[in-house]
């Protein structure tokens, strides 16, 4: 299957290090070799990289190595593929405008049969799994929310979205608008947030090290999000089956449903505690007609 790879900062930062031992995994350390794609947020802009040539000798996955894009917001992906042909169209992550802004889906995993109609103003143009979900994802969306909801809305929407399409298969994604970056996993997922004092890190894929306390301040604060951790001198935190994290400015926030849902009675949903602890949600089935 494919892998992932997300940054969710508080101060605009660059991927280059993690991307360069991700890539590793697409013919040297792994064989994610059918493609790969990488998108970073500029305030409402957005820059999007797709290649259908495995990353480890496209000439794209080098220009970003090499030039430090900086984002508080990425999503990476290298692609083995299991549904749909090798091709650019079938590369992700996928982009689709919903309320004025860009959103970024990737997706790691294999949703059998998996087909809901489509109905709105979203259809994929490739032939994955993965897109038909992104566009199906971005059409209850806008069925749910009148207006552009806050990220304590989005996450219970959500959350209840994919209670309904991980049976389906193995269903890992993630997801940003931008403003925030959600997470889910069914099978491997695994979180870092790095913040002041800051380490040293080594790679696991590359014989690679950086210390961060060089090239940051006190305040700054970076979650990354992977399939499997990029580092071999760090504690990553494994996703249960099942869990939803949402990242805002570079840190995790509570994923109990009452922080989330008294963050709605404010102004905006803004002012939400941060940190784990996390419930479970049952959510009833849905009727995907």
């Amino acid at each position: 299957m494919c892998q992932l790879l997300g940054m969710n900062a508080n101060t605009p930062t660059d991927v280059t290090f993690s991307f360069t031992g991700f890539a590793e995994r697409a013919g040297h350390t792994a064989d994610h070799v059918d493609g790969w794609g990488i998108a970073f947020f500029e305030g409402k802009g957005l820059r999007h990289f797709v290649d259908h040539q495995r990353a480890v000798d496209s000439p794209v996955a080098e220009l970003i190595r090499r030039y430090p894009i900086k984002s508080r917001n990425v999503i990476a992906h290298i692609r083995k593929a299991t549904q749909g042909r090798v091709a650019l169209e079938n590369c992700h992550p996928f982009v689709r405008e919903l309320w004025g802004r860009y959103w970024v889906f990737a997706h790691n995993g294999d949703l059998k049969d998996f087909r809901p109609r489509l109905h709105a103003g979203f259809h994929p143009v490739g032939s994955t799994d993965s897109e038909h979900v992104f566009c199906w994802i971005m059409q209850e969306l806008a069925k749910s929310h009148a207006g552009v909801p806050s990220v304590a809305e989005l996450t219970l929407t959500l959350r209840e979205l994919a209670a309904q399409i991980a049976p389906r298969g193995t269903f890992n994604f993630l997801l940003s608008n931008g403003e925030a970056l959600w997470a889910h996993a069914t099978t491997h997922l695994c979180s870092i947030e790095r913040r002041h004092p800051f380490a040293t890190a080594q790679l696991s894929d590359e014989d690679l090290s950086l210390d961060f306390a060089t090239c940051t301040t006190p305040t700054d604060r970076v979650a990354v999000i992977a399939t499997a951790p990029l580092t071999s001198n760090e504690t990553w935190s494994a996703f249960a089956p099942g869990e939803l994290r949402v990242f805002v400015d570079g840190q995790r926030l509570k994923q109990q449903h009452d922080d989330i849902a008294a963050a709605l009675e404010m102004p905006g949903g803004a002012d939400i505690e941060f940190e784990p602890p996390r419930v479970d949600i049952r959510i009833p089935p849905a009727d995907f007609t």
